[in-house]
């Protein structure tokens, strides 16, 4: 967990690769890749139990983890989500657009350079 960069704003990409492995090699990424179970009630059966306890866990575990790892002055702009799923989406909707200035930004100011034969 160590491992995961503070997501500053700035490293949307490099914060969610580390986030997905992390999670992943944890084995708690199950919320991540499935949708809530139906709630547990008197009829469920043992599978059905079995697999909402697994769910929860993993989101709880991967909220914990997501709100651990980013910027306590970023954490106030983001809802309070009890779902890991649409957590990270809405994280992804908010800096991916940053991203794609910040490389077009980047990509223009390489295309504008012009080499003076004086400088390096």
């Amino acid at each position: 967990m160590n491992n995961i960069p503070v997501l500053n704003g700035r490293n949307f990409k490099k914060w969610k690769e580390h986030i997905m492995t992390v999670l992943g090699c944890m084995d708690r990424d199950y919320a991540l890749r499935f949708d809530r179970p139906a709630d547990v009630n008197e009829t469920s059966t043992n599978e059905q139990k079995s697999a909402y306890e697994k769910w929860e866990r993993s989101n709880r575990m991967s909220l914990m983890m997501m709100q651990y790892s980013i910027l306590e002055s970023l954490r106030g702009g983001i809802t309070d989500n009890k779902d890991a799923k649409s957590f990270l989406k809405e994280i992804a909707d908010r800096f991916a657009d940053n991203e794609k200035v910040e490389t077009s930004t980047t990509v223009n100011k390489l295309v504008s350079m012009r080499y003076k034969g004086k400088e390096t």
